[in-house]
C-alpha cells in the first residue's frame, strides 16, 4: 500500500520520543526521554579554550566571510583549527611517519571502536596513570572502552586559558600495561594529550603502534557518575589528517 509523503513525514515526527533539552552555562547538553539520558562530553569551542603549549588559548577561529546584513544572500563563516583542539582524536599518523603516509588517517578510523559500551572510571589523584595504577584499578579483561577522569578534571584544566604541562596523563609504562594486560580499545581522557607531558612521545608510540587502539583526548567528565555507559565518538571524515576534533555523547 502506498501513503503520501506529507503523512509518512507526520507519522515519523509522532513516533520520535519526547524528550527536553537543558543546556548548561559551558554548552553542555543534556538530553531526557522515558528511557534515555544523553550527556555531551565534548568540550564548547571558544577562543579561550587551551591550545598545546600556548598561554593565550586558541584565539580567533571563526571568520563570517558573508553577511546578510551586508546584502549577502545568507551568513557563511570559516573555521580554522588546528587538528588536535579541543575534544579530539587522534589517528596512528600522529606518531608514525609510515601510517601518516600509508594513510591510516582518521577516515581510516574503526567506528566499531569509537561506538559502544564504556566504563568511566575514577584514577587516583595522586600521580600520572603509571603501571602500578593501572593493576589498581582492576578493569575487567572483556572491557573495550575506558575513559579515565584524573585529577585534570578536579582541576578544571580545559576551562583555562593557558595550557598547563602539569596535566595528568599516561607513563611509557602505564600505557604498556594497558596494551599487554586489557582488551581496551579506546582510550579516554581528559585533557589535551593522553600522554604525560615526560612520556610525550614514548606513550604515543606505545597506544598506536599497531593501530587498535585509539586515544580521544580532553573529554569533559565534570559531574558524571563513574560507572558504564554507551559511548558515541564522531570524527569527520577527514582525508589526510592525522588527528580531529571529534563529537562525543554519553548514553546512560
Amino acid at each position: 500500500m502506498k501513503y503520501p509523503l506529507a503523512w509518512l513525514v507526520a507519522w515519523c515526527t509522532l513516533s520520535l520520543p519526547l524528550h527536553t533539552v537543558v543546556g548548561g552555562d559551558d554548552g553542555k547538553l543534556v538530553a531526557y526521554d522515558d528511557d534515555v539520558r544523553i550527556l555531551d562530553i565534548s568540550h564548547r569551542y571558544h577562543p579561550e579554550m587551551p591550545e598545546w603549549e600556548s598561554e593565550g588559548g586558541i584565539g580567533q577561529f571563526l571568520w563570517q566571510v558573508s553577511r546578510i546584513k551586508n546584502g549577502s544572500m545568507a551568513n557563511s563563516s570559516l573555521m580554522k583549527l588546528p587538528t588536535h583542539t579541543g575534544t579530539h582524536v587522534d589517528a596512528p599518523g600522529h606518531f608514525y611517519d609510515h601510517y601518516f603516509y600509508a594513510s591510516f588517517d582518521v577516515d581510516s578510523l574503526d567506528l566499531h571502536v569509537l561506538n559502544g559500551p564504556a566504563l568511566l572510571i575514577d584514577v587516583p589523584r595522586h600521580s600520572n596513570i603509571t603501571a602500578q595504577v593501572m593493576k589498581s584499578l582492576n578493569i575487567p579483561r572483556s572491557v573495550n572502552r575506558v575513559l579515565f577522569r584524573t585529577l585534570n578534571t578536579d582541576r578544571r584544566l580545559m576551562f583555562k586559558k593557558e595550557c598547563d604541562l602539569s596535566y595528568v596523563g599516561f607513563t611509557v609504562d602505564g600505557a604498556k600495561w594497558l596494551v599487554d594486560n586489557t582488551d581496551i580499545k579506546l582510550v579516554g581522557i581528559d585533557y589535551l594529550s593522553v600522554a604525560a607531558y615526560d612520556h610525550l612521545v614514548g606513550s604515543h608510540l606505545v597506544f598506536l603502534k599497531d593501530r587498535e587502539i585509539i586515544p580521544v583526548e580532553a573529554l569533559k567528565l565534570d559531574d558524571i557518575p563513574a560507572g558504564l555507559y554507551t559511548v558515541h565518538c564522531l570524527p569527520p571524515r577527514l582525508s589526510g589528517a592525522e588527528g580531529s576534533p571529534i563529537r562525543c555523547i554519553l548514553i546512560e
